[in-house]
């Protein structure tokens, strides 16, 4: 049961985690399963079988009307034109500074409706922002505290979802990011092929009422129950961002290797600074550091080469895959891959190299 106040919220899979032994958190607002298991076997997990996270902290806003076309291409950064019915896109809201109010996904349902997953940190700030925004009478529905969404994770999650679904073909040939509106396990649910992890996999939407009942049929099904922490080391691994780490209102998009999901061709909020800054480029980009240590790289950590400082960590991690820590920095636009540096730890040069920062490619 959703619950709020000045306490913690809860999602309709409180109970679930806590009779699981999920070690819980506060996380944006919400208290939410750090792990069970272990990090180290959650992760495994996914990147040989199938894992599952309850992400249902993140916002689900449903938004339609005649202009909600001409909304969403206003305010988003990709091409929504490039949308039919069942199809999803990642996409950013951009600020009139071009910074970045969030990440997103949007789903196109019908030519007048449209649905969008926003981060659960920014839930209020990104309705308020949309609906300051709404110039074309767009209803925007935030359903968020009605339903579910539950991401199913690694190379054998799409057999383990087809086999709970009345639509098996369905689910298997959906491309990336496309829908498929079936029955799994006797529950209503609104599945995308998409996730956080590097691996194939769906996210799932479904009724609050039917939340329990449905994880626990994905556990039947041969599932592992993951939380936030392996949830952050798979998504370090494969180079995906985390708004507040590798986006924020300040920074482009474009220092975050995130010019494949910004038009080129239509004008949206933002788009006069996000492009000079493509055309004429950044003082940071983001990059890979590989490190031969097992120990967590923080946050801030200043990455020196040949002893200047040139750019700062934005996510560490011990990744089990590789075995041994990554991190994930802005480094100043002229240092190449390849690059020997040193990350300092409270004084201390632990030496490193600069890699890409897809540390794991081509999973999917």
């Amino acid at each position: 049961m959703l619950m709020s106040g000045d306490a913690l919220l809860r999602t309709p899979l409180y109970d679930a985690h806590v009779a699981l032994g999920g070690r819980m958190v506060p996380f944006a607002g919400y208290e939410m399963p750090v792990q069970y298991a272990g990090i180290l076997a959650e992760t495994e997990a996914v990147r040989t079988n199938v894992g599952i996270f309850d992400v249902s902290h993140m916002a689900r806003l449903d938004m339609s009307g005649p202009g909600v076309f001409d909304f969403l291409e206003r305010v988003t950064s990709n091409d929504v034109s490039k949308l039919t019915d069942g199809k999803g896109q990642y996409s950013l809201l951009p600020n009139a500074e071009g910074g970045t109010v969030d990440d997103i996904i949007v789903y196109r349902v019908s030519e007048e409706e449209y649905r969008m997953v926003v981060n659960a940190s920014n839930h209020a700030k990104d309705v308020a922002w949309l609906r300051s925004h709404d110039a074309e009478g767009v209803v925007i529905e935030d359903l968020t505290s009605q339903t579910f969404l539950i991401a199913v994770q690694g190379p054998k999650a799409v057999e383990l979802v087809a086999s709970l679904s009345d639509d098996a073909e369905a689910i298997r040939n959906a491309p990336f990011f496309g829908t498929v509106e079936t029955t799994m396990a006797g529950v209503p649910v609104f599945a995308a092929r998409s996730g956080y992890t590097g691996e194939d996999g769906y996210e799932i939407t479904g009724p609050a009422e039917q939340a329990e009942a449905f994880w626990n049929a994905l556990l039947s099904a041969g599932a592992t129950a993951c939380g936030l922490g392996s949830r952050d080391t798979l998504r370090v691994e494969a180079g995906l961002p985390l708004y507040g780490h590798e986006l924020n209102d300040e920074l482009s998009p474009i220092a975050a290797g995130l010019g494949w999901v910004i038009s080129k061709t239509k004008r949206f909020i933002g788009s006069g600074p996000i492009t000079k800054a493509r055309e004429e480029g950044v003082t940071r980009r983001l990059m890979g550091i590989n490190l031969g240590i097992k120990r967590l790289i923080p946050t801030g950590a200043s990455v020196i080469v040949d002893g200047r400082v040139v750019g700062e960590v934005s996510s560490g991690v011990v990744s089990p895959t590789l075995g041994y820590a990554i991190a994930l920095a802005f480094i100043d636009s002229d240092v190449a891959k390849g690059t020997s540096c040193a990350i300092d730890l409270r004084g201390k040069p632990e030496p490193g190299e600069i890699v890409d920062k897809r540390f794991l490619k081509n999973r999917r």
